[in-house]
């Protein structure tokens, strides 16, 4: 089964934990990991929201060194560029792709984004659920949106073909970035709204505009976006936010973006090492295997044309 998944903490924890990704804890490991082939992986550095200044950009530093010293051990090729992800489609290999979750770790310093080009960045969520020097996240209330600092971050993410994630985005934000950017945007970890009501996922007006940008959207498996009552949730609920996606015209914007290591998951989900049921569950309700190579794989690494294409 090939599968490719916007969104994990697993590095993040690797690093604050000082332990190795192969840990049996992880949601992630290459043990758990190992049917899947290919595979590529997006690991995020999630920068707390106490971290701000060279703290911030000293551990999206070390979190890079983490990557690279994980993924030597393990045989996981990091990614650079949209050729990487091809030879690794082709190979049946893994993949790693560095990510950063909260923006605060350009320190309030345009010149920063450099260390995004150094370290092949390929997706930023501009904060995390509060505010930063970007703007304010999900769980802002009284949202001011986006700042001006922000709007320059854009600018020059885009110069650098670096995408925009939406995720974790307050609406007054999400609305702000879709104004001020011309480049297809991602949503790496949000399920529908109207299914689980909650800040952290979108609304149907917001999926729609992320499609007409030809952007991408990745399910997200924690519990408490998957169901209005989390203790309740399993991988069923999954499949509903899958349907609405699909009822919206999504077929070729919707991905997976697990969250894994990030998040609370449904009792009957253990980890990656439950991709392969979740794929057997769709199957069982009658999706073909041509729908959902696209958002198990496809959809995905076609977005990552982007990567070499502004």
């Amino acid at each position: 089964m090939r599968y490719f998944d916007l969104h994990c903490d697993t590095i993040y924890e690797s690093l604050v934990k000082a332990t190795d990704i192969s840990n049996p804890d992880f949601h992630i490991t290459p043990l758990k990991s190992q049917y899947l082939s290919p595979y590529i992986q997006c690991y995020a550095i999630c920068v707390p929201e106490e971290l701000r200044g060279k703290r911030a950009t000293d551990m999206f530093k070390s979190a890079y060194n983490r990557l690279i010293e994980q993924c030597a051990n393990h045989n996981i090729r990091v990614i650079k560029s949209y050729k990487d992800i091809i030879d690794i489609t082709r190979s049946g290999g893994k993949g790693a792709i560095f990510t950063v979750e909260n923006a605060s770790v350009l320190a309030g310093d345009i010149e920063n984004i450099e260390l995004f080009k150094q370290y092949n960045v390929k997706f930023v969520t501009l904060t995390w659920n509060g505010r930063n020097e970007l703007g304010d996240g999900a769980m802002v209330s009284h949202s001011n949106g986006i700042t001006s600092f922000g709007i320059e971050v854009i600018k020059e993410l885009e110069k650098n073909s670096i995408t925009i994630d939406v995720s974790h985005a307050s609406d007054r934000l999400f609305y702000d970035v879709v104004k001020n950017s011309k480049n297809p945007i991602a949503a790496t970890h949000s399920n529908s709204r109207k299914i689980t009501d909650v800040k952290r996922n979108l609304t149907d007006e917001q999926f729609k505009i992320i499609k007409s940008r030809n952007g991408i959207v990745g399910l997200n498996l924690h519990k408490y976006f998957l169901n209005n009552k989390p203790k309740t949730a399993s991988s069923i609920d999954i499949l509903k936010h899958a349907e609405h996606f699909l009822s919206l015209g999504g077929e070729n914007t919707l991905a997976f973006g697990a969250d894994f290591d990030g998040c609370e998951l449904a009792s009957d989900i253990n980890g990656i090492d439950s991709m392969n049921n979740i794929y057997e569950m769709f199957l069982k309700h009658n999706y073909s295997e041509e729908l959902l190579d696209k958002i198990f794989y496809k959809n995905a690494l076609k977005f990552c044309e982007n990567f070499d294409k502004y």
